[in-house]
């Protein structure tokens, strides 16, 4: 990479990590604990809205039978718009769109995974900018103004959507992801239930929360920390590893669950201040292009990226190590057993260690889409050039 480039890069991270104190991005109000979403309606009420737009996806739709029956007793109407996809479209933004007009909603609640979240969070950003498209809200701080009330309910422990700046939108035709950043998408309310979490499937348990690990690793060992963000990072970090295994094994212990539920949200805080890295950029080319899950592409992604970064990562690493009991004799000993450490949480909950469908002609194109997304905004470690994000791709290649 040319040297001027990587300083306009390091300069522009630079400059928003001095203005992210003047963003004032805001922590969500939550309702947590045991059966929590069965409080939520009565919250609503007391803000004065009475016609609500729900999104989720339609595997979901079982699990809304408690909140549907307190809404009803609170004397809230709602709309459903359940078409929501894994990476959520331009399309199912602008369906429940008309949706959220039709029925003359007064706010929004996202109920499900990340997919649900980003869609909430289109539809609230296209409330918010009626005048622009979500092609042209992509980017960073499109946004600016306020969206209608928005109620965050996560049901996986992963994606921390419910305390980010940023939503991520796909469109069907070209496949290109618009990640859209802008502190008013940060929902002002959220409910950790892990009650709703009981019954996600294994699968989905270890992806989601490799994807808040994720999170949490790109937001410690990038450039842009603060004390905040390194303790929010370090104990999701703690919480995962105590946890996440436990949670694969025992879907039913609510005290886990809850605990990987905080995890997901600290690191959401995390990151959004922090930021997040090349692993992300990645994988949201294999989440576009093919419908990857973007936790399993995390998952996949994460040991080869930390191991790319070399010694510019090995201190960073090595603190994390520390944190949950990897012990070494160097920073780099530690950093590496670190990463080993990932790989078997991996391997033990089932996690391939490669993605089915990537097609060679594919990569050249992704890695160009990688880093546009990555650069200059992500404070990574070490600035990587195309090859050596084109051997990610080929070294997760099925």
């Amino acid at each position: 990479m040319n040297i001027f480039y990587k300083a306009y890069c390091r300069a522009y991270q630079g400059v928003f990590r001095l203005a992210m104190p003047v963003l004032g991005i805001r922590v969500p109000e939550l309702l947590q604990g045991e059966n929590s979403v069965r409080k939520l309606p009565a919250f609503i009420k007391s803000k004065g809205i009475s016609n609500i737009l729900i999104v989720t996806v339609k595997p979901l739709l079982g699990m809304l039978a408690g909140l549907k029956e307190e809404l009803e007793k609170a004397g809230i109407q709602y709309a459903i718009y359940d078409d929501t996809v894994v990476n959520p479209t331009i399309d199912n933004v602008e369906e429940a769109l008309a949706l959220y007009k039709k029925n003359r909603c007064e706010g929004i609640i996202a109920f499900g995974g990340g997919s649900a979240m980003d869609c909430a969070k289109g539809v609230g950003a296209r409330i918010a900018r009626p005048d622009k498209t979500m092609r042209q809200l992509g980017g960073l701080l499109k946004v600016g103004r306020k969206l209608p009330p928005l109620f965050a309910i996560p049901t996986t422990a992963g994606t921390g959507s419910e305390a980010t700046v940023t939503a991520v939108i796909t469109d069907s035709a070209s496949h290109e992801k618009y990640n859209i950043n802008d502190p008013h998408l940060v929902p002002p309310y959220a409910v950790l239930d892990p009650v709703l979490t009981k019954s996600l499937p294994k699968e989905l348990t270890s992806t989601t929360g490799m994807d808040a690990l994720t999170h949490a690793v790109e937001a410690f060992i990038g450039r842009s920390n603060t004390k905040e963000t390194e303790k929010y990072a370090l104990d999701a970090v703690k919480l995962i590893f105590e946890n996440l295994k436990k949670a694969y094994d025992n879907g039913n212990d609510l005290v886990v669950r809850n605990n990987m539920q905080l995890a997901a949200f600290y690191a959401g805080i995390a990151f959004t201040r922090a930021y997040v890295g090349y692993v992300h950029a990645l994988a949201h080319r294999l989440g576009g292009r093919y419908g990857t899950p973007h936790g399993l592409a995390n998952a996949v992604l994460l040991p080869h990226v930390l191991e790319l970064f070399g010694e510019s990562a090995h201190k960073r690493l090595a603190i994390l190590a520390d944190a949950v009991g990897i012990d070494g004799a160097t920073e780099a000993e530690k950093a590496k057993k670190f990463i080993s450490a990932i790989r078997e949480m991996n391997e033990y909950m089932g996690i391939p260690t490669k993605i089915k469908g990537i097609k060679e002609e594919d990569i050249p194109g992704m890695v160009r889409s990688a880093l546009k997304e990555a650069h200059p905004l992500y404070p990574v470690p070490k600035l990587l050039g195309p090859e050596e994000l084109s051997a990610m791709y080929y070294a997760i290649k099925e």
